[in-house]
């Protein structure tokens, strides 16, 4: 089945068409990487409206897709309406986490459909990958694997975390990257207890933890990975917090499969860091749930309470942060499968001090 006969699935029982303005679900829906534009999907179609920026990059890419220019005389609402006459629309699905809320008064003064929330049922519908995007992603992950082994030798003494940062992200450019999941998260010594730290001028020192958490998109799909390293050498208690995160991820990562609930899954590593004594430093979830976006659903963490289908795309990111001292956080991402989990993520966990 298509995406566009999925999202045609979702019509019916009040709910007339779709209106898709997020750029990951234009994709999801036309399988086209285009920055600008509006997705329309009917019982009968699906409809692509851009401007002269974007209208041949569309043309080209949109296979099986109506491609149509906005202008100055017939704008993206203009064109939308006419479409929901033809149509005899009456009721606009909308994506409301996407759409601002001058965006979502705009449209309801400019169409005559009556719009419809329902960015729960569009997430839905994106949780369970189809093998062509899971082979997508092992590519991106792939890459990733890649140049975490080619930076390793550049890691050294008097380089700060801003010059780390950069050679990483042109590694993963050089590898084949079409962009990147998110900015990089490069942290070094006491920084690396910032869970979302940012690189900065600190400079690199022997005793240090540093932490790379990174990935690239591929074809519009992310990879995801974080390691943890140590330069010149590690104390006792920096390789103590290491061997708890790991053995935390590892029970986690083979408790995983189809059916448990996110807040299970999360509850395997997050009780092994609390009965070692850091459960108040470890603040965030267990992993979440990536593909068109970094940050989709579901997600394995205390707050979920449903189970994981088959087919989602997960991360596995236990840490414990020590603030003032160091942190340790170490990520796979994994496919859920009935019986386990795949694991995407092929990079050495052991400790590696450079």
């Amino acid at each position: 089945m298509t995406n566009v006969k999925k999202l045609q699935a979702l019509l019916g029982d009040g709910l007339d068409a779709i209106l898709l303005t997020g750029e990951a679900n234009r994709q999801y829906a036309t399988g086209g990487q285009i920055s600008e534009g509006m997705c329309l999907v009917t019982p009968r179609r699906c409809l692509y409206f851009t401007d002269s920026r974007y209208f041949e990059t569309a043309k080209n890419q949109l296979h099986g897709i109506t491609v149509q220019e906005a202008t100055r005389e017939r704008g993206y609402t203009a064109w939308i309406q006419m479409i929901l006459n033809e149509g005899g629309i009456q009721t606009l699905g909308v994506e409301e986490e996407e759409l601002t809320h001058g965006g979502f008064i705009r449209l309801s003064e400019k169409l005559s459909a009556s719009l419809v929330p329902c960015q729960k049922k569009l997430n839905a519908l994106r949780q369970v990958k189809e093998p062509w995007e899971m082979d997508l992603m092992r590519k991106a992950q792939n890459i990733a694997d890649k140049v975490f082994s080619e930076i390793l030798p550049v890691i050294r003494e008097g380089m700060t975390e801003k010059e780390l940062e950069a050679e990483l992200i042109y590694r993963l450019y050089r590898a084949g990257a079409e962009g990147l999941s998110f900015p990089p998260i490069v942290v070094s010594g006491p920084n690396t207890s910032m869970p979302h730290g940012v690189a900065g001028t600190r400079k690199i020192i022997p005793g240090d933890f540093i932490t790379m958490d990174f990935g690239i998109k591929l074809q519009g799909y992310c990879s995801d990975m974080t390691r943890t390293v140590a330069l010149g050498y590690a104390t006792e208690k920096m390789r103590n917090i290491y061997h708890i995160v790991l053995q935390a991820q590892k029970e986690a990562i083979s408790g995983t499969r189809a059916g448990r609930t996110g807040a299970e899954i999360d509850a395997i590593a997050r009780n092994i860091i609390a009965d070692a004594g850091y459960g108040a430093y470890f603040g965030h979830g267990y992993g979440h749930s990536l593909g068109l976006e970094i940050h989709e659903s579901p997600n394995c963490s205390p707050s979920n309470p449903n189970p994981i289908p088959a087919g989602a795309v997960i991360s596995a990111e236990p840490g414990i942060y020590l603030p003032g001292e160091f942190g340790v956080r170490i990520e796979d991402v994994v496919v859920v499968t009935p019986d386990g989990c795949e694991n995407l993520t092929h990079s050495p966990k052991e400790l590696i001090i450079l």
